[in-house]
């Protein structure tokens, strides 16, 4: 099956496609029927964004406390730290993955067996790197993030489950298109390396853009004082509403970058993670400008100067 029209390939792009619709329709204030647009507005907001929305009593029962968004890194660092143990075995001892993880893979792509017989440099960076992300997520959300009162819809809260588990498998995915060219150390290119270290970046600012939000709750001992949400500023706050959601976005570009900008599948991907940012941060930077008077006018939402 042409890599072009690989299963894996046709998810990520209705993935894609379905955010950037959605985007399109609130970016632009085209409305839905009447009872259709309570339910997509109910589906695209979660958090701090559901407070600007009536919503009916039949609606309130599909709310899951956004404090569980924990939940999804906590199973990808379980599923991926999985498969990358599987690829390590591979690598290392020469044992072949999984009869039902092959069958997965085979699946997604439609390529044989053999194309998962020696794992690319590429697929085992990118799987260390995905591992380190959830965990320093998961981690940022236990002891570094202060959670407002605020929901996420059950089927968000589903989405974010089966979105490692389907992101675990997508890197696996990409070995079956890329060249093998002999031991992982003579794959080392400079893509690895340029990739690496703008991972490394995206991460700090991520971090950094988290830590500063949490501050905004608590005092300098680090004890919670408010759940309210408050402007924020300092760091690049001052240039965008979200820079959490451009690290993101960066973080999975510079993924790209490990394989070398040549993975079409890869590139499905950052197009969904920048579609699905994009509402996020559309649906924040809104909240934040019609709540605080003195919002600066010339803050973009996510993308420096551009949206």
């Amino acid at each position: 099956m042409p890599d072009s029209i690989a299963i894996v390939n046709i998810i990520w792009f209705l993935l894609a496609l379905c955010f950037l619709i959605a985007f399109c329709l609130y970016k632009f204030s085209l409305k839905l029927p009447h009872s259709l647009e309570h339910v997509f507005q109910d589906l695209i907001r979660y958090g701090k964004t559901k407070e600007q929305i009536k919503r009916s009593n039949w609606q309130l029962v599909f709310d899951i406390s956004k404090r569980c968004f924990y939940h999804f890194y906590a199973v990808s660092v379980m599923w991926n730290g999985l498969l990358l143990l599987f690829s390590l075995c591979s690598v290392v001892m020469k044992e072949a993955l999984p009869d039902w993880l092959i069958d997965a893979l085979w699946c997604l792509t439609g390529r044989p067996r053999a194309a998962w017989n020696e794992l690319h440099l590429s697929i085992l960076l990118l799987q260390v790197l995905l591992w380190v992300h959830s965990l320093r997520r998961l981690l940022e959300c236990l002891f570094v993030s202060v959670f407002s009162n605020g929901v996420i819809h059950v089927v968000q809260y589903a989405f974010g489950l089966g979105y490692y588990v389907l992101l675990g498998l997508t890197v696996l995915c990409i070995n079956s298109s890329l060249p093998q060219s002999g031991s992982l150390v003579n794959q080392l290119t400079w893509h690895h390396v340029i990739g690496t270290l703008l991972f490394i970046w995206a991460s700090l600012l991520q971090n950094r853009s988290l830590s500063l939000l949490a501050k905004m709750r608590t005092d300098s001992s680090g004890k919670v004082e408010t759940l309210a949400h408050k402007m924020p500023c300092g760091g690049w706050f001052e240039l965008v509403s979200c820079p959490h959601y451009l690290a993101e976005l960066l973080i999975y570009v510079a993924m790209s970058v490990c394989c070398g900008c040549s993975s079409l599948t890869w590139w499905l991907v950052v197009l969904y993670v920048l579609c699905n940012q994009a509402l996020a941060a559309q649906l924040c930077h809104h909240y934040y400008r019609s709540k605080f008077e003195t919002y600066p006018t010339q803050r973009k939402a996510f993308i420096p100067f551009v949206l």
